[in-house]
């Protein structure tokens, strides 16, 4: 990631864009491991508790990135004094930012190679191959014993195959999940541009610090409210509750996009229209709780406690096919709606039409992840 991000900063063509995306992309994996260590080290106790401080890095990436990225591009003119000798920043305007986004993930890669506790070697891991993983073979039975008679403690120790892991239960909650986050994705990649495009054509005509600052107070109030909110939210509504109410939260929010730039169209950039963005990013808190709810799905949807992982992998692989497909639909929707004179109305259609899809399919859910889990 590192690499990528200086490989982003560096570039002078669409291509070397892609390619630095794709690096990143690519080994852009944390968030499935650490939703895998989370399940693995909690129970249903304390499980809504511990995904309460999962937004926490999340809330301080919003925060610094948006402020980062809107600040410090182009700071030759933005910061003459400072950086307007600088030939290299005038090359590439976007390296300065690019740059500290790298530092950053460079200390993340040192704290966690020498901090974190793996389960398994490296040895351990190119011994068994990495499209094969081993693990250690069930004790035979004894003489005694009938060979018919099945240890249920051996059963949920022992990890499925991927034929056996595809149960209707994984691929319901691995679906929901897909649709969820291609709305999510799709959204936040709209918004930006919505907020930089001008408003006669459907936009807000806002400078990238103001967009940086209000991603980034958006940031700090999703993270608070998980935080202090969620685990109560799940003691007294349940997870399937929560969820459908977070995925529900996608139709208005899509509904204010032509509202406010109604209202700046007739009134300008004013108090009302501050109101109406307010309420918007205030809708998208619901729809960031959904993601802890359906962790929980997930593990409960595992076939058994050793295949947990391999669920929520198997289940990150079509979310990141989503995550593919939201951002190069979603913005070019929108900008074929404008060349079209629509002011972006095919780019709303398209997002509703993926909040009703992922509203139908949280139906699917049962009331709680404990039915899931009884039925083991």
């Amino acid at each position: 990631m590192s690499v990528s991000m200086f490989s982003f900063g560096l570039s002078k063509t669409f291509l070397g864009l892609v390619v630095s995306r794709a690096i990143c992309g690519a080994f852009n994996g944390s968030n499935g491991v650490v939703n895998s260590m989370v399940i693995d080290i909690t129970d249903e106790s304390n499980m809504p508790k511990a995904y309460g401080y999962m937004p926490v890095p999340w809330m301080i990436g919003t925060i610094a990135g948006p402020l980062i990225g809107g600040s410090l591009s182009r700071p030759a003119d933005g910061f003459p004094d400072i950086f307007g000798r600088s030939e290299l920043l005038k090359t590439y305007p976007y390296l300065l930012p690019c740059s500290i986004s790298g530092v950053f993930a460079s200390v993340a890669f040192l704290v966690t190679y020498f901090h974190l506790k793996e389960d398994a070697s490296l040895g351990e891991l190119i011994k068994g191959g990495f499209f094969r993983l081993s693990y250690p073979k069930p004790p035979q039975p004894s003489s005694n014993v009938d060979p018919g008679e099945t240890n249920p403690e051996e059963v949920q120790s022992k990890p499925l195959s991927l034929r056996a892991l595809m149960t209707p239960k994984v691929s319901t909650v691995t679906a929901i999940y897909a649709t969820t986050d291609l709305f999510h994705i799709a959204f936040s990649t709209v918004l930006p541009v919505f907020y930089a495009t001008p408003i006669e054509l459907g936009g807000l005509s806002l400078d990238p610090p103001c967009i940086g600052a209000m991603l980034a107070a958006s940031g700090v109030a999703h993270g608070i409210f998980q935080i202090v909110f969620y685990a109560r939210l799940h003691d007294y509504f349940g997870a399937r509750a929560i969820h459908i109410t977070g995925v529900s939260s996608g139709i208005p929010i899509v509904i204010l996009f032509p509202v406010i730039n109604a209202l700046a169209r007739a009134h300008g950039i004013g108090l009302a229209v501050w109101l109406f963005v307010a309420v918007q990013l205030a809708l998208t808190t619901n729809l960031i709780v959904c993601f802890s709810c359906l962790a929980l799905f997930v593990k409960a949807a595992a076939p058994n406690r050793a295949s947990v992982g391999a669920t929520n992998g198997f289940a990150q692989l079509f979310v990141a096919g989503a995550r593919i497909v939201g951002p190069a639909s979603a913005t070019s929707i929108f900008s074929y709606s404008m060349q079209e004179g629509h002011d972006a109305w095919l780019a709303y259609y398209f997002m509703m039409a993926i909040a009703f899809l992922a509203v139908g399919a949280s139906l699917l859910l049962p009331r709680d992840p404990s039915i899931w889990e009884d039925h083991q």
